[in-house]
């Protein structure tokens, strides 16, 4: 992991794309800043296609969709995208599962999550669960007492031994049926909204996070970018990103875009 400064001029010039994850990454402290928030603006008013990709709920994506500056949203790990066009005045929702399955996949994670808060003392139900559409989200630090590694690791195992896929995010340990991720959902995402194949481009797009579940980004994107806070998972990390702001969270986020916006306007 190296520092944001290597990110030379030349490679700096060539990104059209930001990805970025939201908890930790564009957040600071649990809040979305001001700061953070107007270098997404400007980010987008300056032309880059802008992509939160989160573990976040589908209710939080329907209005980050719509009311953030922002041109689409890859939600849930990657369980869906939606994007509001408004020209048509319309949202519009990508899912991987259909209604049915999704329900069906509901009801298991319950009767799961029922499990796992009984195993593991002082874990929750995520504030946003209610929110959800196709995963089951652990806090383990968000809205409790911070869980030692140890509890973090067996929410994990129960999630795997239940045939889920887990990832650790800053705040939260998410499972669900089904082997998607973050990457998954936004090279569909590229490819149906926007005509890029990500796989010939991926060298024109940044992806910024923090955390264990950014690893499949991180490992993946030749541009990957850690907010400072990505240090605190290190022994957690197979996949690091290449380079690391000096700041953490959104004022983190905040370096990269000025360094993105100061490349696209230099002569």
């Amino acid at each position: 992991m190296q520092p944001l400064s290597v990110f030379g001029l030349p490679e700096r010039r060539r990104i059209r794309g930001v990805l970025t994850d939201i908890d930790d990454t564009l957040t600071s402290e649990g809040k979305l800043t001001p700061e953070a928030y107007d270098a997404l603006g400007r980010l987008h008013e300056a032309g880059f296609l802008v992509v939160p990709i989160t573990g976040r709920p589908a209710g939080w994506c329907d209005h980050i969709a719509r009311m953030w500056p922002v041109d689409a949203v890859v939600g849930e790990n990657g369980a869906f995208y939606f994007r509001y066009d408004a020209k048509a005045r319309k949202l519009e929702k990508r899912f991987l599962d259909d209604e049915a399955t999704r329900a069906e996949k509901r009801a298991r994670l319950k009767r799961l999550g029922e499990k796992i808060l009984a195993a593991v003392p002082g874990a929750a139900l995520a504030s946003d669960q209610l929110y959800r559409e196709s995963d089951l989200a652990i806090d383990f630090c968000e809205d409790v007492p911070p869980l030692p590694p140890a509890s973090v690791d067996r929410i994990v195992a129960l999630f795997e031994e239940a045939g889920c896929t887990a990832k650790i995010s800053s705040i939260h340990v998410n499972g669900w049926f089904g082997d998607y991720d973050k990457l998954g959902m936004s090279r569909r995402l590229l490819k149906e909204v926007f005509a890029v194949d990500l796989d010939g481009h991926r060298d024109e797009f940044v992806y910024v996070g923090d955390s264990p579940n950014d690893q499949p980004m991180f490992a993946y994107f030749p541009h990957a970018v850690g907010v400072a806070n990505v240090r605190d998972f290190t022994d957690r990390l197979k996949d690091k990103p290449r380079y690391v702001t000096p700041s953490r969270g959104g004022a983190g986020f905040a370096e990269l875009a000025a360094d993105l916006l100061a490349a696209r306007a230099r002569p």
